[in-house]
């Protein structure tokens, strides 16, 4: 049985590298493809054991909710029509078993923040986190369930880890540590967004978590930073002070779709595997002079 059974998926943001196609809708509602992101990492969360999904939400993210509600007028039209297969589509978005949740962030103050606004409906129990916009295609399995095997085995908290050029240190949280195996990394230190000079390593954080509830009372003892937010790497450094916390180098490729280079990147190896148009796709691209 999965030790995991809640993913709080943060989505308060603004999305501002997005604008102005985020003005009104939430980043994790963009599409890759014909699937949102935040549907992407709903998915993993399931296929991981979650039958909770807490979302964490903000000023108009209406549409997340939306998303992940029965829509009886839809699903009348398309019975009616006899597309069954679409209906199908849209009643699949959430299995039966699992239950959506939504808190509101009413001030966008940090990661850690977020996370700590689902305090009371994750209660005293492990999750997991999940950031919509890195979006990860796992090898063999989804990322959060090689994740989750890891968690069941060890009983830590256990973070995503993946190396970058070290050039690129300043964009993220860095780990330092001491290596368990090929895979594991036993935290001795994180900094945000450190400069390349001062940075301990290369490996880098990524959006995905599992969490033993003690990060809850790291979360409340962290001083806020600029511009008053609660930054979730200062909980990590602190929960790493008192329990043991893993990085977990995972398998798999990462997308970064908070980005409009990674999010693009992303549609179009999604498109080349979809069953639908990949064949079209692949066709058209070979009919362009790329540089």
């Amino acid at each position: 049985m999965t030790s995991v059974r809640k993913a709080v998926f943060p989505v308060g943001g603004l999305g501002t590298r997005f604008l102005p196609a985020t003005k009104a809708n939430p980043k994790e509602m963009l599409p890759i493809v014909d699937k949102p992101l935040i549907q992407y990492a709903a998915e993993e969360a399931v296929a991981a054991g979650a039958d909770e999904l807490i979302f964490v939400t903000g000023r108009a993210k209406r549409s997340i909710p939306d998303h992940f509600d029965k829509a009886y007028e839809l699903e009348a039209e398309l019975e009616h029509a006899g597309k069954t297969d679409l209906l199908e589509k849209v009643r699949g978005i959430v299995p039966a078993h699992v239950t959506c949740v939504y808190t509101r962030q009413a001030e966008a103050l940090g990661l850690g923040h977020a996370v700590l606004c689902a305090k009371k409906l994750v209660g005293d129990a492990p999750f997991a986190v999940i950031l919509a916009d890195d979006l990860i295609r796992g090898e063999g399995k989804p990322v959060l369930s090689q994740m989750e095997e890891v968690f069941r085995f060890e009983r830590s908290s256990v973070i995503g880890l993946q190396e970058v050029p070290p050039e690129d240190t300043q964009k993220y949280g860095i780990v330092e540590g001491v290596a368990r195996g090929d895979d594991l990394t036993l935290l001795q230190g994180i900094v945000e967004k450190p400069k390349p000079a001062d940075a301990k390593s290369n490996l880098a954080v990524v959006g995905r978590y599992i969490f033993t509830p003690m990060i809850f009372e790291m979360l409340e003892k962290v001083k806020p930073g600029m511009h008053g937010e609660i930054q979730l790497t200062d909980a990590i450094e602190m929960l790493r002070k008192v329990e043991s916390v893993l990085g977990y180098r995972f398998k798999g490729r990462r997308f970064d779709c908070g980005s409009k280079l990674g999010y693009l990147q992303a549609t179009v190896e999604y498109a080349l595997e979809h069953e639908e148009i990949s064949e079209g796709f692949r066709r058209y691209l070979e009919t362009l002079k790329l540089a």
